[in-house]
């Protein structure tokens, strides 16, 4: 096994770790089988992203704290990627902020219950202000 499987396989076990910790009993059973399809995502790449859905599914069914799902996710988004590719420094840095991102964003009390909704106008508006230099006009 090589060390990038082999960090992928640690990166699947925290992803379902942090799932677990004061999770219930539907959403330990989906940790369960999270578990078992962490090393099949290291060869079948369908499983990998099963195993992801599965525990995003435990964190849905469990009241977890927002840093334990934000742990969670992070680790998932490292074991996908280790999955597929290689993580590089851009990588892990886009996958560090938006944690910490929404980490923010669940910290602070707002008391602006419609504010959710402004997240996926603010999403496409950050691709579009990245994606902006790539389309400029041509002289």
């Amino acid at each position: 096994m090589t060390s990038q499987r082999l960090a992928a396989a640690a990166f699947g076990v925290a992803m379902a770790g942090a799932a677990a910790v004061g999770a219930d009993q539907w959403a330990l059973i989906a940790v369960a089988v999270a578990l078992i399809a962490v090393p099949a995502g290291l060869y079948l790449r369908a499983a990998a992203t099963a195993a992801v859905l599965v525990v995003v599914g435990a964190v849905a069914l469990s009241p977890s704290q927002p840093m334990l799902a934000a742990v969670s996710g992070v680790c998932a988004t490292a074991y996908l990627v280790l999955t597929h590719a290689a993580i590089t420094r851009p990588t892990a840095i886009g996958i560090v902020g938006f944690a910490a991102i929404g980490v923010l964003a669940t910290a602070v009390p707002a008391g602006l219950p419609w504010l959710a909704l402004l997240a996926p106008v603010a999403a496409v508006v950050a691709v579009g202000v990245a994606l902006g230099p790539f389309f400029g006009a041509e002289d």
